[in-house]
């Protein structure tokens, strides 16, 4: 009997909770219906210090969810905070029965029945799987990327996540740095662009439907920097950097209504971020007014003890509560420690209740309390997960981020090996990756299914049964997963000869090379950008006995490869394309699509150029000079393999009559003719730099402001126009103010950041 007027008692608090502001509403004779603010406001004077603090504390999924419940250890005692109202959120749990299961005890056990949060890395898609971020950015289609990230938050919420840890907005100029392939590369404006069309796609135009999701930028802030291309590496960036580079693809980001902010494992002037009142206050609190949460970021309040800024957990909470950090992910400081640094004084209570206001905010703003079980709709899942129509969404965005470097004539016949003639006999496929089915698939997609990726092998196949595979070598030995490193198969070689023969006997061959699909990603940090193992040796023993060769590139990161751009007729970058990529090969090589897409980060020529990025700032000695006396290196060209922005395609463009119209200091125009000179029809990308050649704060010698994806027919020709307004011309002073300053301007207009029309005006 005491069991059952116990359940009734729970039932009960969770049915007051919901109808609490109606009978405010009616005690105060209010006719206006209560806005979010009044809900958060009347909640939170329900609610016990232990409640508070439980909405600051979020656990990783802890037991065999639809199992019995733990009955010892840390499981138990996370089960046990589950019910007494002490979580706010979890994360890595899907599935609807799992989610439904959970919020349940949530808001039928607990005493105010408040909903979780169901957090998950959602970065290049749920099941279906698009390209890993760094390649979807060499799209340059702004449109593709938010429909992308749309279908992401469509099959996650119905697998029951209401809240993805991405976009990853940081740029990063150094391909060391595995994280690269997360983010949108090494421009701040184009990363820009990209952000707010990621967090639109996973946000939606109405939060509280069942199909979108909070997003989530991250990592507040510098991460990207960090030294060496080390993960988890220190940060150390001038100010002008940090606030002209790192800072305004986050500031766009809540500006475009994010609803939450993911602090970073690095520390920032010393200080951990995590700790850093300096960016979690100062800045996007007060001075840009962010009114969602901040989360940290795995365990890195704890981490904060080896970073020797924290002596123990009790230090941690204070530190992090104090800074701004709302929710702590898997450190248990809050859950353990915050009600005592309250008591005691060390954290302000008005410090929590601002916390728990933003979490509750974002609660609010998703319908959880309208409907703690929108995300949990067994027949949505079925129907939605692996829907078709997302499958045609992938292979469009996949088409699209693939990059042609290089399609010169070949001596034997004096012409292009691409697009490959589809009568073509006798093609050998050669590589390991050209077979696999999950390495495509690329890294951080922990919600996907192994080996559901259309294999290149799968996508030829559709084109002619005239080709053959031979493997070559092992790319990797033994299992691949995400927490273990990769082993590189460094020294087996004996399938070369197999695959040398099947070259001599082939009219052409199809190479298929680069990186592991968790080569790249959190903790793969390389300090050799080649391609990995025996793969080079490979490459160059089948150029030897065939030279019409095609090189197909798999990575997720630049790569050095200067022997093959000096010898191979034919490369191109197809990064890891994701559920559709051998499709999306297979199009591209026969010609069914035109290559258009454009590199989101420089190609180096050597790693001892790294970090190498093309809006650099002039050097008192540019050079060149005849004497040694002016910056370069001895020993290799400062130029990059590949430029920013760099991309060929089937066809050629011409650029032509640029016009600038700047009486209008306010809106300054900048028209450009483009032709499409070739044969076949083409889809450009136009890209506007701008260089402020004297300023008060020195400027970089170009930087991308503006770009325009099109097509056109052969022959056609169309006037393409770009706006300059005061948010392109202006930048960020050494003490955080944006300015504009008046004075000369350089002006260039092309296909990359190193070919283009140029001109100039004076911005009075």
């Amino acid at each position: 009997m005491n069991k059952m007027i116990s359940k009734i008692a729970r039932h009960a608090a969770f049915a007051f909770l919901l109808t609490f502001q109606f009978a405010v509403q009616a005690q105060n004779n209010i006719k206006e219906p209560l806005t979010i603010e009044d809900k958060i406001k009347a909640l939170l004077q329900k609610m016990t210090l232990e409640e508070k603090i439980g909405q600051m504390n979020q656990y990783n999924g802890f037991w065999e969810i639809t199992g019995p419940a733990p009955a010892e250890g840390d499981a138990k005692k996370k089960y046990d905070h589950l019910r007494k109202g002490l979580v706010g959120a979890v994360l890595n749990v899907k599935g609807t029965t799992n989610v439904r299961k959970l919020q349940e005890i949530a808001v039928k056990e607990t005493r105010l029945g408040i909903p979780l949060l169901f957090g998950y890395d959602v970065v290049h898609g749920h099941k279906t799987l698009f390209p890993i971020p760094l390649g979807e950015a060499a799209s340059w289609d702004l449109e593709s990327i938010e429909r992308s990230a749309r279908i992401a938050a469509i099959e996650a919420s119905a697998a029951g996540i209401n809240w993805t840890f991405a976009p990853m907005v940081d740029i990063s100029r150094d391909a060391r740095w595995g994280r690269v392939m997360e983010g949108a590369g090494e421009d701040t404006y184009l990363g820009t662009k990209i952000g707010i069309a990621r967090i639109k796609g996973f946000q939606g135009d109405d939060l509280a439907a069942n199909n979108t999701i909070a997003a989530t930028a991250k990592h507040f802030a510098g991460y990207g920097f960090a030294e060496a291309g080390r993960d988890y590496n220190t940060v150390d960036v001038g100010t002008s950097t940090l606030y002209n580079i790192i800072l305004p693809p986050f500031k766009a980001a809540v500006d475009a209504g994010v609803l939450t902010v993911m602090n970073s494992f690095n520390v920032l002037n010393g200080i951990p971020a995590t700790a850093n009142r300096f960016l979690q206050r100062d800045i996007l609190k007060d001075k840009w007014d962010f009114k969602g949460f901040v989360v940290s970021d795995w365990g890195s309040g704890l981490e904060m003890i080896d970073h020797g800024f924290a002596k123990d957990l009790k230090q941690v909470a204070e530190l992090s509560a104090n800074a701004g950090s709302d929710m702590d992910m898997e450190s248990y400081a809050y859950v353990a420690y915050l009600k005592e640094m309250v008591e005691t004084g060390k954290v302000d209570i008005k410090t929590v209740d601002d916390a728990v206001k933003r979490i509750l905010r974002v609660k609010f703003k998703l319908g959880l309390f309208d409907d703690p079980y929108k995300y949990c709709d067994a027949a949505r899942e079925k129907e939605l997960i692996y829907n078709p129509a997302h499958a045609v969404a992938a292979l469009d965005v996949a088409k699209k981020s693939i990059v042609l470097l290089k399609n010169t004539p070949v001596k034997s016949n004096g012409r292009s090996l691409l697009p490959l003639n589809k009568k073509q006999q006798k093609i050998a496929v050669i590589g390991a990756l050209a077979d696999d089915k999950n390495s495509p698939l690329g890294s951080w997609r922990i919600g996907s299914d192994d080996n559901t990726a259309v294999s290149v092998m799968e996508g030829l196949k559709k084109y002619t049964s005239a080709i053959t595979y031979a493997k070559g070598a092992d790319l990797v030995i033994g299992k691949t997963d995400f927490i273990n490193e990769v082993k590189i198969n460094e020294t087996d070689t004996s399938g070369f000869k197999a695959a040398v023969q099947l070259a001599r006997n082939s009219d052409m061959v199809i190479m298929v090379l680069g990186e592991h699909g968790f080569q790249s990603g959190e903790g793969r940090s390389r300090t050799k950008l080649g391609l990995p193992g025996v793969q080079q040796q490979l490459l160059e023993a089948v150029y030897a006995v065939n030279k019409n060769l095609v090189l197909v590139l798999m990575n997720g990161r630049p790569l050095t490869i200067n022997w093959a751009q000096e010898n191979i007729p034919a490369i191109v970058e197809t990064w890891q394309l994701g559920s559709q990529t051998g499709n999306a090969i297979a199009e591209v090589l026969f010609g069914d699509h035109n290559p258009s897409g454009k590199l989101p980060m420089t190609f180096p020529r050597s790693v001892g150029q790294v970090p190498i990025y093309y809006n650099y700032y002039s050097t008192g000695r540019p050079g060149p000079k005849p004497e040694v006396f002016w910056s370069h290196y001895t020993d290799e060209s400062n130029k990059p393999l590949y430029p920013f922005g760099f991309g060929l395609s089937y066809t050629s463009f011409a650029y032509s009559d640029l016009r600038i119209n700047s009486s209008n200091p306010a809106k300054i125009t900048v028209t450009v003719t483009v032709k499409n000179t070739g044969s076949l029809e083409g889809t450009e990308v136009s890209q506007l730099y701008i260089r402020d050649k004297i300023a008060s704060v020195v400027r970089p010698v170009k930087e991308l402001k503006g770009f325009s994806r099109f097509s056109l027919k052969a022959g056609e020709s169309r006037s393409i126009e770009f706006v300059l307004t005061p948010a392109e011309l202006g930048f960020y002073d050494n003490n955080g103010n944006f300015i504009t300053e008046p004075g000369d301007f350089d002006i260039m207009v092309g296909t990359n950041s190193e070919e283009g029309l140029k001109g100039s005006f004076m911005l009075k």
